[in-house]
């Protein structure tokens, strides 16, 4: 009845995934490939756990 106030796990991990994108753009920017490299792993982490979520909706 009231899940629109439930909180959205898939938005939560949405902005972590964004956030992690920009940071591997900005390491990759200043010329730190390794931490872009950790970074990107972190992010495709995060976006295969919303790819489990989407589908398992």
């Amino acid at each position: 009845m009231l899940s629109f106030l439930k909180p959205n796990p898939v938005k939560k991990l949405k902005k972590q995934y964004d956030a992690k994108q920009q940071q591997a753009f900005e390491a990759q920017r200043n010329g730190d490939i390794r931490g872009y490299s950790l970074l990107t792993e972190e992010a495709e982490k995060i976006d295969q756990q919303i790819k489990e979520l989407e589908n398992d909706a």
